[in-house]
């Protein structure tokens, strides 16, 4: 059975291949790059240096944000790995005609146009918003875990609230063998009375909220952070 034959890497064209040809039409490069091109960068914030001083030329503002943007799509954050891309990627020397800016010079623009690069964001949000791409009312999240602001004592869970229970019916059970073993003490007895009506309390607390989670059917609730959850962090659960 013939195998499929692999064009040699020596062979001369006489017509070369061009960039453009190993880019198609709908490839979502040249929206990178015409949006890029209608901005005004100088207005966004973005510094612009005009290459007429002494020294080494700079590089056009526009070929770095539209190298970034490209990157930033792809998930590529290192300013070396961008590096890299500007030197393999076919996709990446069409869109900044093959210029090859080092990771130094990257992650310079990255850091002097941070507030650019923001402002760019929320004008590219809004032109989706009008031209009806989004509704602007869903809001996505990453996986990040915040801590809630809540005590661990306000959290409660079937097996939180089990254990409570049993911690508080215990306690109740032996204050009342000293209740029962204190038999001069009035001041005592008043103590331990009060300890027992306490806890008592807190079982009827315990209850509602038990009863809660069952009518609502959840499992868990934190009381001063309703959507706050118990998650696993670090080898530990917090809320």
């Amino acid at each position: 059975m013939p195998f499929i034959q692999a064009e040699d890497r020596n062979q001369i064209n006489l017509l070369p291949n061009s960039l453009e040809d190993f880019v198609s039409e709908e490839n979502p490069v040249r929206v990178i790059d015409a949006y890029v091109d209608s901005l005004n960068l100088e207005e966004l914030g973005f510094k612009i240096y005009s290459g007429k001083n002494a020294g080494q030329k700079p590089y056009r503002r526009e070929d770095l944000l539209k190298l970034y943007i490209y990157c930033y799509m792809n998930r590529i954050r290192s300013s070396r790995m961008m590096e890299i891309e500007a030197t393999r990627n076919i996709e990446v020397m069409w869109l900044i005609s093959k210029i090859t800016p080092d990771h130094g010079t990257l992650s310079a623009f990255m850091k002097n146009n941070k507030g650019a690069i923001k402002q760019l964001f929320k004008e590219f949000t809004l032109m989706l918003k009008g031209f009806g791409l989004i509704d602007g009312q869903l809001i996505a999240i990453d996986g990040t875990k915040i801590k809630a602001s809540s005590a661990k004592n306000k959290h409660f869970n079937e097996n939180i609230i089990k254990k409570k229970l049993d911690y508080y019916e215990s306690k109740i059970e032996n204050y009342i063998s000293d209740f029962l073993n204190t038999t001069e003490n009035d001041d005592m007895k008043q103590k331990i009375t009060e300890k027992i009506e306490c806890y008592q309390e807190r079982i009827k607390q315990l209850n509602n909220i038990k009863e809660d989670l069952k009518d609502k059917g959840i499992k868990q609730v934190c009381l001063t952070d309703p959507d706050a959850k118990s998650m696993k962090n670090n080898g530990k659960f917090e809320v």
